[in-house]
């Protein structure tokens, strides 16, 4: 036996997404960092040894510019080009890659932490130390900081040290929820089992084990879906073990979802109901992937409301959008459906203050043990979520210590600071704006060598795709700094009337109709496809965006183009039936298929891709796309330019580029996205300075191929400029060259 001791700035307690993504955090902003994972492998449920892929904020798809940036986003981008068939392997090397490329982090993986030293009164308690087994390798290890966070899941960690937890489900009284039960109890989700099949190319036979279940005894063939094609996360609903303490019985757990499984496999090859002769097992999960157990006590609790209301917490730190999903307890064998859904009208934010401990000074805590009621964790808990959460945390764990305080002095007396290191990251944070004072961008006068002014989506040259208007369509448009007109590429069978409304959305984050703001109509002669006008006045106080209806009529044809612009997204209207418990406008709304748009344009022109707008504070979608765009690339560079009225000395220029994030990416499978690279993204850059104010443009850095959204790039030596500019020689695809952010800095 080996007794070792390994002192760092912060202990992260588990190898999930959000213990990755809170170790790298706190890494980069130069902190030392021990990462303990009690598996071989990174990545906790999204690994190969679970499998269940990364779902987040964009709820499938539903959720309009919702995908995480930050770590979480870069881990999503570079999946998506190493891996854009989903192998779990392959995921597990992206992940544990990104871990590996981090100087400040030391990682122990196989090493089960039993073991919390901690000291001080049950209301005032503090970490000294925690103690780990080495599987396989005999050592022990005494991990000392001053700083921990608890990213196990289940909430070891934390409970070891005597942090206060939650375990069950609130009564509904406690903070009036209404999909909280009357009485609380201990009941949570249940854990799930996966497995993958493949066709052999030839009849293979299957002798199920003794212990497989007889599921035509069970309500499983007719309240769950069984196909024979199917795997992996398409069985999500092979749940078990929310009524037993998925802890203490995990084994029995197990059991019972391998005998589920084979039974279920056992239905499938030998029903005589399924084309599955040449079918085969390739891989069944051997470690349950737990959905909920202990949630601690912070500062603040999570609750439904939060979620549906979207509170604007002043001290958010991440964000949510995938549904209020909860379970019912019987898992796989209730008689109910296996889940039920509550979606908000957009992204929710999530509080600095659910993210540490009450009464554990030194206890950071991020994945799905945040502080929120068990209604709220039912949408906290998917793993992109749990990601920026880690985030959130590694980097407050960063800042605190950075400053000498508490968890609960950071989220009261420095949370600007916090906020600004963040959004520098590129943090999943919303709606809070670049303020740093170090950021000469900031200062700087913005041009271009031109700017997307004309917003219209316009047919392909090969022809628009016709689009009867069977049902209500709608259109979100940027609107900055004001509507007049919209205008819609139609064709109508015989005279007839075209009616359109405009919406305001209620929130920035939002992409539904909230508010009447204009309406007209417009009759419509038959003929063939012409662009038809309608007067629309809307004028908001600042820049936001319209949801705009036009009104279902059979008698007219709309069109659609594969062409994408900037800020505009394209639904059809699919109402929920009549028996529906409560209304989701969300739903309602389904974003077009196979990346089609439909042919609109507005007047006046727009301000909202204007070169203002990469140094406007906002890093992501914010009532508008909130960046530059160009025209049409037409064989000659663009460029975003930057002039100081006085001359600046920097030597660090750091660039965000658009990664659409309103394109759904997915780490395993469940959807298959045509590129391996992002289109928006800029391909072909340089960076150039004018160190005289004559024009005389000097090429400091150029980049070829690449595929990221955020690039760090630091001169040799700093220089004076009068000038700089992003010149853009090619995209990965897109007709336009887009940039997010431009930050300027003189770093020492």
């Amino acid at each position: 036996m080996q007794d070792e001791y390994v002192q760092t700035d912060l202990t992260v307690v588990g190898g999930g997404l959000a213990g990755v993504c809170a170790a790298i955090a706190a890494a980069r902003l130069g902190r030392s960092v021990a990462l303990v994972n009690n598996r071989p492998v990174l990545g906790g449920n999204s690994s190969s040894e679970v499998r269940v892929w990364v779902c987040g904020a964009t709820a499938h798809g539903r959720q309009r510019y919702a995908r995480e940036t930050g770590i979480m986003g870069e881990l999503y981008v570079e999946n998506q080009y190493r891996n854009p068939d989903g192998n779990p392997y392959y995921w597990d090397m992206v992940v544990h890659e990104a871990v590996r490329n981090e100087p400040g982090i030391q990682l122990f993986l196989n090493t089960d932490v039993h073991d919390v030293e901690a000291s001080g009164d049950p209301d005032n308690r503090r970490i000294d130390a925690v103690t780990g087994w080495m599987l396989g390798s005999e050592r022990r290890i005494r991990f000392e900081s001053p700083a921990y966070a608890d990213c196990t899941g289940d909430g070891l960690v934390g409970h070891l040290a005597g942090a206060r937890h939650r375990i069950g489900r609130e009564a509904r009284a406690e903070y009036d929820e209404p999909w909280a039960p009357e009485t609380a109890d201990d009941i949570t989700l249940g854990s799930t089992l996966l497995f993958y099949t493949k066709d052999a190319g030839h009849p293979v036979k299957y002798v199920p084990p003794s212990f497989a279940i007889d599921v035509t005894k069970t309500p499983i063939p007719e309240r769950r879906i069984i196909r024979s094609g199917d795997n992996g996360c398409a069985y999500w609903w092979i749940e078990w073990g929310g009524e037993l303490d998925i802890v203490q019985h995990n084994e029995r757990i197990r059991d019972e979802l391998w005998a589920v499984i084979y039974g279920v496999w056992d239905y499938i090859k030998n029903s005589g109901k399924f084309d599955a002769d040449t079918m085969t097992l390739e891989w069944v999960g051997t470690v349950p992937g737990k959905r909920e157990y202990r949630r601690f006590v912070g500062d603040y609790t999570l609750t439904q409301h939060d979620i549906l209301n979207q509170t604007p917490f002043e001290d958010r730190v991440a964000f949510g959008g995938w549904s209020i999903d909860l379970h019912p307890p019987q898992g796989v064998y209730a008689t109910e459906a296996g889940s039920k859904h509550w979606h908000s009208n957009g992204v929710y934010h999530i509080p600095l203050r659910s993210l540490y401990s009450v009464n554990v000074e030194n206890l950071w805590v991020a994945g799905r043990d945040i502080s929120a009621s068990h209604v709220a964790f039912g949408t906290t808990r998917v793993m992109a979520t749990c990601a920026v959460v880690g985030q959130a945390a590694g980097s407050a764990a960063a800042v605190a210590l950075d400053t000498g305080v508490t968890p609960r002095q950071l989220a009261h007396d420095h949370l600007d600071r916090l906020h600004q290191v963040m959004l520098r990251e590129d943090a999943s944070v919303l709606g809070v704006r670049n303020d740093d004072p170090a950021d000469l961008a900031r200062h700087a006068r913005m041009s271009a060598s031109s700017a997307l002014t004309d917003l219209a989506v316009r047919p392909e040259p090969s022809g628009p795709t016709a689009r009867p208007l069977t049902t209500d369509a709608g259109v979100i448009v940027p609107v900055d700094p004001e509507l007049t007109q919209v205008g819609l590429l139609v064709e109508a069978a015989t005279r007839t009337d075209l009616t359109v409304e405009v919406f305001d959305t209620g929130l920035e984050q939002n992409y539904v109709p909230h508010k009447r703001v204009a309406q007209a109509g417009v009759t419509v002669e038959p003929g063939p496809p012409r662009w038809t006008w309608l007067d629309l006045p809307w004028q908001p106080g600042s820049p936001q965006n319209a949801f705009v209806i036009v009104r279902a009529n059979p008698d007219i044809t709309l069109f659609t183009s594969g062409t994408a612009e900037p800020g505009i997204r394209s639904f059809e209207h699919r109402p929920a039936p009549p028996e529906a418990e409560f209304e989701q406008p969300l739903l309602d709304w389904v974003k077009l298929r196979d990346w089609q748009h439909l042919c609109v344009g507005v007047r006046p022109e727009t301000a909202a891709c204007r070169p203002e707008k990469a140094i406007g504070g906002f890093a992501r979608p914010w009532a508008g796309p909130q960046m530059w765009a160009s025209e049409p690339l037409a064989g000659v560079p663009e460029w975003l330019r930057l002039d100081w009225p006085e001359p600046v000395t920097l030597n660090q220029v750091e660039i965000v580029f658009d990664d659409d994030v309103d394109e759904y990416l997915i780490n395993l499978h469940h959807w298959r996205t045509p590129f391996d690279v992002i289109p928006t993204l800029i391909r072909d850059y340089r960076i150039e300075i004018d160190t005289t104010g004559d024009g005389d443009w000097q090429i400091v850095t150029r980049q070829q191929d690449n595929r990221r959204r955020r690039r760090v790039h630091r001169m040799d030596e700093a220089t004076e400029v009068h000038a700089l500019r992003v010149v853009a020689e090619s995209t990965n695809g897109s007709p336009r060259a887009h940039i997010v952010s431009v930050r300027v800095y003189h770093s020492r």
